[in-house]
This record gives C-alpha cells, structure tokens and sequence, in this order.
C-alpha cells in the first residue's frame, strides 16, 4: 500500500512551479520518488504565432527570430522549474528526477503515468493560451489505467493530502477511486468519507451499508469519519460535494470517474467535466 513513485507534470503555465512544490511536499512525507516530467512542446499561442508566421505574413527574418523566442521560451521554463526541483529536493531530503521529453504531452504523459503509482497534474483556467491541448489531462483518466490527481491553478495551496476526504456511493468507480487512494491515507491527518446518495443505492442496487468499508478500512489500520449526505442532484452534485468538502478543510478530494474510455468525449460532459470545470480544491480520480 505504500506509495513508492509519483510523476508530476510540469509545462510553461504559471501553475506549474506550484504544483511542482506540492507534489514534493508529497513526495517527502511519503519517503517516495518524484520524477517532474517536462515536454518540450509548443503553447497553443506559440503555434498560433508560428501559424501566421508561416503563411507569409512577416519576413524571414521575423520567422527565424520568432523560432529563437519560442525556443528561448521553452528552454527558459525548462531551465527554472527543473532548478526549482535541485532546491525541493535538498530542502525535502527525498528521491527526485528530472526528465525533460521531445513530443506531444497527450502522448507522452500518458506512457510515462503508467509506470509510477500516481500523476499529478495541473487544471488551467479555460482559454489559458499557456497550457497544451485543454482536456489532454481529462484523457488521462481513461488512458493511463493510473489515478491522476488534479491540481486547480490560481488557487493558494499550502498542501497537499493531509486532510483528505472520499466521495462514497459504492459504485465500482469510486470503489476504484477509494482503494488508489489508500497509499495517502498513510500521512494524512485526517480522512473522512462523504457518502452521496448512499441509500439510493442500497435500494437499487443491494449495496452494503458504509460500515462495511469502515470495517475494510480498520483491517488496513485506517480510520475514518463518516458523513453522509442524502437528494443531492446530479446538476449540484460538484458544487455541493466541493462546498462540503472545503468546508471540512480538505486539502484532497477523491472521487471515482465515470465511463469506458471510448466515449470519454461523452462523459467527461457529465458530471467528471462539472467537477474539474469548476475545481476548488484537489481532486484525485480513477477510471
């Protein structure tokens, strides 16, 4: 159950250099590696500039100095973040590497997320011209076979999974979200279950009553508070679980993803795209 590896995706968003701290305050207090992927890859505004450069609009020379500032730009949040990690990791005292990666990120994160436990990375405002291919990072929970944890941007953060509270509906998704989750429970000060609808589901479906997970919980040498939550609408269920969640001082928010891989253009619409659309905290998924 340990947690032995994580990856953090780091790119030219502002976001970045907070989620890299976050994610080695994690990686300190769980004695674990940290590997702070970056891929060399062009904005959304830098191709959008080097498009217009191509269709003859400036000269040969603009083109040849665009090509060096977007190089230069590239190489410059190379250089800082990768910095940033030397001074992380001598201040943590854990285990880190930095890889520094050619390609496209949808491609390259995905491959790189299936072989550690965990990927953190960032969820950016809509129209941040900074950040690459705005729903790759949905993708990933249906591509990786991994949880991936999303960090919101332009939200203060001082940590990272010390308080953390579980979405509960005894679903297979958030019984897979639950059980990733376990290794975080290690450090956390605190973990509370919120149930959601849990009735429903007992009438339905036959599911077991939450002391049953409690009981799984405690064989693991894990305890947990309970609170439920009953006719919670799928159109408020983000903000309502977010608003209980944040209320409860909860630095991590865990909640099963819904859908099979092919239709994730679909379901990434539903209820998984109203909770990352409209992040207030943290939040870990599983598919």
């Amino acid at each position: 159950m340990k947690l032995a590896d994580l990856l953090v995706y780091v790119d030219q968003t502002d976001g970045a250099a907070a989620r890299l701290r976050l994610a080695s305050d994690l990686a300190r207090r769980h004695g674990c590696k940290l590997i702070a992927l970056y891929v060399r890859e062009c904005t959304p505004a830098q191709l959008r500039r080097r498009g217009i450069a191509e269709l003859g609009l400036v000269s040969s020379r603009q083109v040849a100095r665009l090509d060096q500032d977007i190089e230069a730009s590239i190489s410059g949040a190379e250089e800082r973040l990768k910095s940033l990690l030397e001074v992380l990791q001598r201040e943590g005292g854990f285990q880190a590497e930095w890889r520094a990666v050619d390609g496209s990120a949808s491609n390259v994160v995905s491959q790189h997320a299936r072989c550690v436990d965990l990927c953190i990375v960032g969820r950016d405002h809509p129209g941040d011209e900074s950040s690459v291919a705005d729903t790759f990072t949905e993708k990933l929970l249906f591509v990786t076979g991994r949880p991936v944890l999303f960090i919101p941007a332009g939200i203060p953060l001082e940590t990272l999974g010390r308080r953390i509270v579980v979405a509960w509906n005894s679903s297979p998704a958030a019984t897979r979200a639950l059980n990733d989750a376990l290794p975080l429970f290690e450090r956390a000060e605190k973990a509370t279950i919120l149930t959601i609808n849990l009735e429903e589901f007992i009438a339905e479906h036959g599911a077991l009553p939450i002391e049953q997970m409690v009981a799984h919980l405690k064989r693991h040498d894990l305890s947990v508070d309970v609170i439920q939550l009953q006719n919670v609408g799928a159109d408020s269920f983000a903000d309502t679980l977010q608003a209980k969640a944040c209320a409860l001082g909860a630095d991590l928010l865990v909640v099963g993803a819904f859908g099979p891989p092919r239709f994730w253009q679909d379901i990434v619409g539903g209820v998984t795209r109203d909770m990352l659309s409209r992040m207030r905290l943290p939040i870990l998924m599983s598919h």
